[in-house]
């Protein structure tokens, strides 16, 4: 993507100014000229996602929608997380053009240098029929099939490349949280999760927090020669439901890549499974699903992991994802339920918390 010289918007206000929009959007479409701007529906969170429309005198250039969304941390809690979106717009503006992993079409993505705020600026797929899931939304095992071949593009083209390899925002960071909270601060917030109404359909032989933490400190904390015998690749990092969205074709892709980084396949792989589908499809799809994964990376001119291997290796992505929704609070916790107990009841199928502890 053409990296635009224009300075990232510090507001919304800012940033959905016609002045700004249309230096924005110069470099990738020369001649524009944006002479109104019409605000929609904003969701404000930790970051703000604003909806909106724009006039051009002359008319919206050829290949542009007039329908877009930003997404950056314009509010006051975002202001103090301005970092937590810089991964998602450098992947925007850097890594999604050149591996064809079906996402956003993305038409700004930029960095403050200073600040490290991330801003991105999107098609509006809601103003084209698309729809965003979360974690209660029906998806069935064909579409979790097209979504991890979706992973199998991203991971295939990035397996092992050297222009990734030293790539700092690219950096792991999957024990980042536990740097930040404390392993005290995070046992407690998982066992509250696990023994409130969140956690009711959580299996009893994986509900228990300090052996969670445990095994998964174990896992981001490998030695230096698991680190050189594991395949590394770019990952999503978060690949729940809740991370896919459906285009006007109701065809499902991958969006949210604030924790996109180096990482091994079974990470997106196992978490995605576990995720998606409801306990009972993905006990009667997971082996056939596992296998068309790796049939799609070996279509894409990677040896894939050998069955036996990949087979434990899923359950490490399981934990991955049985972790961060144990710290999450922040969701709604009809959500949050869900995903706990497929999670969960993935980890415990897998017996992935024991494979951690030996």
């Amino acid at each position: 993507m053409t990296v635009s010289t224009v300075p990232v918007p510090d507001s919304l206000e800012q940033a959905l100014s016609p002045q700004w929009l249309t230096a924005a959007l110069q470099p990738r479409f020369p001649g524009i000229d944006i002479c109104a701007v019409v605000p929609g529906p904003v969701v404000d969170r930790i970051s703000t996602n604003a909806r909106f429309t724009i006039e051009c005198a002359g008319g919206v250039p050829e290949g542009l929608s007039p329908a877009l969304c930003i997404k950056g941390y314009f509010n006051e809690i975002g202001r103090a997380a301005r970092y937590v979106g810089a991964p998602e717009a450098y992947f925007y503006r850097d890594v999604a053009a050149t591996n064809g992993v079906r996402t956003l079409r993305c038409v700004y993505a930029d960095i403050d240098p200073d600040t490290q705020h991330g801003v991105v600026i999107t098609e509006d797929v809601v103003s084209q029929g698309g729809s965003f899931l979360d974690g209660n939304s029906p998806y069935m095992a064909g579409q979790a099939a097209e979504t991890l071949a979706e992973l199998a593009r991203l991971h295939s083209a990035t397996w092992a490349e050297p222009r990734y390899a030293d790539v700092a925002w690219l950096g792991p960071r999957l024990g980042r949280v536990l740097e930040v909270w404390g392993q005290s601060t995070t046992i407690a917030t998982i066992a509250r999760n696990f023994e409130g109404p969140n956690g009711q359909r959580v299996p009893a032989e994986v509900r228990d927090a300090v052996r969670l933490v445990e095994a998964y400190r174990r896992f981001i904390v490998p030695t230096g020669a698991e680190l050189a015998a594991k395949p590394w690749c770019v990952i999503h990092g978060d690949a729940h439901v809740g991370n896919v969205f459906l285009d006007g074709a109701q065809i499902p892709s991958m969006l949210d890549w604030q924790l996109v980084q180096r990482g091994t396949w079974c990470l997106d792989v196992g978490y995605h499974l576990a995720s998606t589908l409801t306990v009972e499809e993905r006990r009667r799809t997971e082996r056939d699903l596992l296998r068309h994964y790796l049939d799609c990376l070996a279509a894409q001119g990677v040896t894939p992991p050998v069955w036996d291997e990949a087979w434990r290796a899923i359950g490490l992505g399981m934990v991955h994802g049985f972790f961060l929704w144990g710290i999450t609070t922040k969701v709604q916790p009809d959500v949050i339920a869900t995903l706990l107990h497929r999670i969960g009841t993935a980890v415990a199928d897998h017996d992935a918390l024991s494979a951690l502890h030996e």
